[in-house]
Parts: structure tokens; C-alpha cells; sequence
């Protein structure tokens, strides 16, 4: 008689979930195409001295741009938190990863008590009085109820707030797998640092002329 063989399924696998600023997406956008617009214009108007003077203008003012508006991400998926802020790219497994807290600005907790602040989750304190003045005046008059808790919907947060219980989900969830352990990782962005620092310095130097 032989023994049914027992087939191990593989454990769940969660879909990556990324996090953006739609604001400011936008308002990067819109910032970084009225720059090239103005620099462009001084470039083919201008003498030599405001040629220079505009291009190295330019050279800082779009990575900086892009550092506080398009780069801002955070990503999670089932081993690791990625935190993408202005000039550094933070990498967080979830083993690594105290707390998550949503004050006047979204931040992670790692080991040792290091705080790194999530730009991609803003904190809108105007958001919380308004979801508080909603949850206080309580389900509307005119849903139709049936049963004595049908009108218990689920309790209304701001976006920062529910964006954060998402991740404290996925924490809770995954910090015990193998591929979820490791020490946090922290990498420069250069691509941002150096041309802005070239910019800066030039733009000082014309600047003097």
C-alpha cells in the first residue's frame, strides 16, 4: 500500500504595493516644464553671460525639483520596505522595521531607533479634522438600514492614516519569513546630489560675474 504523497503549496505570494503623491506629481511637473520654458527662452535670447547663467540655473533647479516631487516612493512588498525620499533611497526589510507612525508626518521606525520620514505619504492635518467632523456626525440620514448594525460601515480614515495601517498589515504579515530578515540599507542619490551641487557652484560663480 503506498502512502498518498502530500504536495507542500508554496506560501502566498502579496502583490507589490507602491505609494506616490499625486499632488505632487503634478506640481513637480508643472514646475519642472515652466523652468525648461524659462531657461530654454533665456538660452536662445540671451547674451553668453545669461546663456551660462540660465543653464547652470537649470542644472539646479530640475534634480531638485524631481528630488521633492517626482522621486518621492515608497514601496512594500512581502520581504522588504523601500523608502525613495528626496536625496536617499532607504531600504527596510520587515524584520528591521519597530514602527510605523503617522504624526505630523509619516515616519519609520529601524532598529536602534533610527527615524526615516516617508515623503511620499504626506500628513494632511486638514484631512483629520475633516474625516473627524464625518465620523462624528455619524452615518448619513438617508442610507437605508437594515438590521441593528447596518449603518456600522467601516471606520472613516485619512489617507495617510489608512496608507499606514496598509503597511503595518503587510509588517505583521510577512516580518516573520526567511527573505524578510536582514540589516537596513541606506543609499545616496547621487544622480541628484552631484548635478545640483555642479548648479549651485556655477550659478553662485555667474552669479559674482
Amino acid at each position: 500500500m503506498t502512502r498518498p504523497e502530500t504536495s507542500t503549496s508554496p506560501p502566498p505570494q502579496y502583490a507589490e504595493r507602491s505609494y506616490r503623491s499625486p499632488a505632487a506629481l503634478v506640481g513637480g511637473a508643472l514646475l519642472i516644464l515652466l523652468g525648461l520654458w524659462l531657461g530654454a527662452d533665456a538660452v536662445l535670447r540671451g547674451t553668453a553671460h545669461t546663456k551660462l547663467t540660465a543653464l547652470f540655473a537649470l542644472l539646479l533647479e530640475v534634480p531638485l525639483v524631481a528630488a521633492f516631487s517626482l522621486r518621492p516612493l515608497v514601496r512594500a512588498n512581502e520581504d522588504r520596505l523601500v523608502v525613495r525620499n528626496p536625496f536617499r533611497t532607504i531600504t527596510l526589510p520587515w524584520a528591521a522595521v519597530e514602527e510605523l507612525r503617522a504624526t505630523f508626518s509619516a515616519e519609520v521606525f529601524a532598529g536602534g531607533g533610527t527615524k526615516y520620514q516617508l515623503w511620499a505619504i504626506p500628513v494632511s492635518l486638514r484631512q483629520r479634522k475633516k474625516v473627524a467632523r464625518q465620523a462624528a456626525r455619524g452615518p448619513r440620514a438617508d442610507r437605508p438600514r437594515f438590521g441593528l448594525n447596518a449603518d456600522a460601515g467601516p471606520v472613516p480614515r485619512a489617507m495617510a492614516d489608512q496608507t499606514l495601517a496598509e503597511l503595518r498589515e503587510i509588517k505583521e504579515r510577512a516580518a516573520h519569513r526567511e527573505t524578510a530578515q536582514g540589516e537596513p540599507r541606506v543609499r545616496w542619490s547621487y544622480e541628484i546630489l552631484a548635478p545640483s551641487l555642479v548648479g549651485a557652484v556655477g550659478l553662485a560663480v555667474m552669479l559674482a560675474l
